[in-house]
């Protein structure tokens, strides 16, 4: 899962700051998500979703479907 918002913050060309920002955590806390070493919440999973217009179970690894 953790792979997913990386690469989906990557392709947009994001820094980590810019979605720590979007989520209101400071960008250790985000970088802590992308590694995994922290789960995400799911208001943020959800926050995610919505900005990459992508569902919930894509970024869970769930589905290979981005809707």
């Amino acid at each position: 899962m953790y792979h997913r918002i990386r690469d989906l913050r990557e392709d947009k060309d994001l820094k980590q700051r810019d979605l720590a920002a979007l989520l209101k955590v400071s960008q250790t806390t985000y970088s802590r998500y992308e590694s995994g070493a922290l789960d995400i919440p799911s208001a943020a999973l959800i926050t995610l979703a919505k900005f990459y217009h992508v569902s919930v179970d894509y970024i869970l690894g769930l589905t290979e479907n981005k809707e």
